[in-house]
């Protein structure tokens, strides 16, 4: 999906969830795929992120708010938060991305959110 030239930066708390991520990244000659293990310090540039996929993890993070304001961080002025949850309602995603004013709703879809920074 990110061509030739893009990047893919897998973070996840979990080393073991970084090892298969590995793994599978060698097994498909994957060059462009970086993992990170943190908690919430992604390491990355401000603004140097098109998309964040953040998906099935809100409801499990132990801080939500340091984790939501640096993909605010990270992400470009004009990226994009794609948000899923299956464990939380459509208020608690909303609460979780839009306190702080951190993001905006950008597009609602089925069972995915989109949001853009908020640069408000």
């Amino acid at each position: 999906m990110v061509g030739p030239s893009g990047k893919i930066y897998a973070l996840d708390i979990n080393p073991i969830a970084i090892e298969m991520v590995r793994h599978l990244a060698a097994l498909r000659s994957l060059k462009n795929v970086e993992t990170i293990l943190t908690d919430y310090d992604t390491g990355l540039p401000a603004a140097s992120v098109d998309v964040v996929l953040f998906y099935d993890t809100y409801h499990a993070l132990n801080k939500p708010e340091l984790v939501m304001k640096e993909l605010h961080r990270i992400l470009k002025p004009e990226g994009t938060l794609s948000f899923r949850d299956h464990y939380m309602r459509e208020e608690e995603i909303m609460e979780g991305a839009t306190r702080k004013r951190l993001f905006k709703l950008k597009r609602k879809g089925k069972s995915t959110y989109s949001f853009k920074k908020d640069e408000a």
